[in-house]
């Protein structure tokens, strides 16, 4: 399906756009493979590293918030994967006008100019913190879900089509715990806001891999979700500094104590399938394909959490995640 085809990663020089430009190009021989980002630094460093000098690779200057230059980056682009986002939650609450503008207004703009450009599917990257959110970040990400799920009313019968993936914590992704925990080390002390918090668990590797299984089979409309195990916060901190003292802080503003991925609001709407979970919208202006995938129908008030996930990360299955934090 990619074999000679162009995609376009906005936020490309992100740690989860870093890791997809790298998994697509040592599996097939794209076109093209643009990185659409708004920061020249990142950019300059990416590009002097070797697993990106391509030929199939190409820099893109611009910001989503850009709808003109979006246009014009996406000319002759096959597929997009969204990956672009302010998420530092903190930062959110004292800066609201600044995240509407880049993770809903820059949704809008991901999605007409994809239409325009008749780019032929377009997969956006979710959170967790769009489930119930309780803090502007989640609550930004909520609507841009809505907004890609809602554009396949606009694609018309073979036009672009538009899905979304919601995972949870990336191993090592920037603000995560495993690399603070793995500074934090050295002064022989951790900071845990509460070591019985619960998070699922899932390397940048698995969530590229994620992202190209569901770019291939996604008919418009799906939200998808990967089944991934799940553990305690202490867990983590036992594994990466288990000699460390704790110093308990606390709940931050906006966090919660456990990762939901389905909701049980959502549940009459989900299918299960062998490796992941696909939430169908609530209401398909378009006529809704994605029961041609199979999948079977989950019971009404099935919830998806971290802490009422049947697969727990034993400790030697943390330790294989943690890997590269434990050194």
């Amino acid at each position: 399906m990619f074999e000679g085809k162009s995609i376009l990663v906005t936020g490309g020089t992100g740690s989860f756009g870093k890791e997809f430009v790298k998994t697509a190009l040592a599996k097939y021989k794209l076109r093209k493979i643009i990185i659409y980002s708004r920061d020249e630094l990142k950019q300059s460093e990416m590009q002097s590293l070797a697993e990106f000098k391509d030929p199939a690779v190409r820099f893109f200057l611009g910001d989503v918030r850009d709808r003109d230059r979006l246009e014009l980056a996406m000319r002759g682009v096959d597929y997009v994967v969204h990956a672009a986002a302010l998420k530092q939650v903190p930062a959110a609450e004292y800066n609201p006008h600044e995240f509407i503008k880049t993770n809903v207004n820059g949704a809008t703009n991901v999605v007409d100019a994809a239409l325009k450009a008749g780019v032929r599917k377009v997969l956006a990257l979710s959170t967790d913190k769009a489930v119930n959110p309780v803090n502007l970040y989640g609550a930004t990400k909520l609507c841009s879900d809505k907004v890609f799920i809602a554009a396949n009313s606009y694609g018309g019968q073979d036009g672009t089509i538009f899905s979304v993936v919601r995972y949870g914590n990336v191993v090592g992704s920037r603000g995560s715990v495993a690399p603070i925990f793995q500074k934090q080390r050295e002064l022989g002390s951790l900071t845990i806001t509460n070591p019985d918090m619960t998070r699922f668990l899932l390397t940048i590797k698995q969530g590229a891999e994620f992202v190209f299984k569901s770019l291939e089979e996604m008919v418009g409309g799906e939200l998808f979700i990967p089944k991934i195990p799940s553990c305690t916060v202490g867990e983590i901190a036992n594994v990466i500094a288990p000699s460390c003292e704790w110093e308990i802080t606390g709940l931050r503003p906006g966090e919660k104590m456990h990762e939901t991925l389905i909701p049980e609001d959502e549940s009459r709407n989900v299918l299960e399938f062998k490796d992941h979970f696909v939430i169908q919208p609530i209401k398909s202006f378009w006529g809704n394909k994605i029961g041609i995938k199979g999948g079977k129908k989950c019971q009404q008030g099935f919830v998806y959490a971290s802490n009422n996930n049947s697969e727990h990360c034993t400790e030697s299955a943390l330790k294989d995640l943690l890997e590269d934090f434990i050194q």
